[in-house]
């Protein structure tokens, strides 16, 4: 299994809202609204790097509130 951590870039307001909606999704294992540069942290897991690539797109990307994604593969 890869597992990635994916820092989320949400619109004003909608970081609660993006995490909400992330929450319980098939491979997001933990999301939070943090404060910092980016609003939110998902971590992620598939089967390889195609998988994290169709979950970011399929699964982050396409909730409303999510602005820019920055992913981060786990190397350990």
């Amino acid at each position: 299994m890869v597992r990635a951590y994916v820092l989320i870039s949400a619109s004003p307001g909608k970081a609660i809202d993006v995490v909400t909606r992330m929450v319980g999704q098939d491979g997001i294992i933990q999301a939070d609204a943090i404060t910092g540069e980016y609003d939110c942290i998902a971590q992620i897991e598939a089967p390889d790097v195609a998988g994290i690539g169709s979950l970011i797109v399929e699964k982050i990307q396409r909730i409303d509130g999510v602005f820019k994604t920055v992913t981060c593969l786990a190397v350990q």
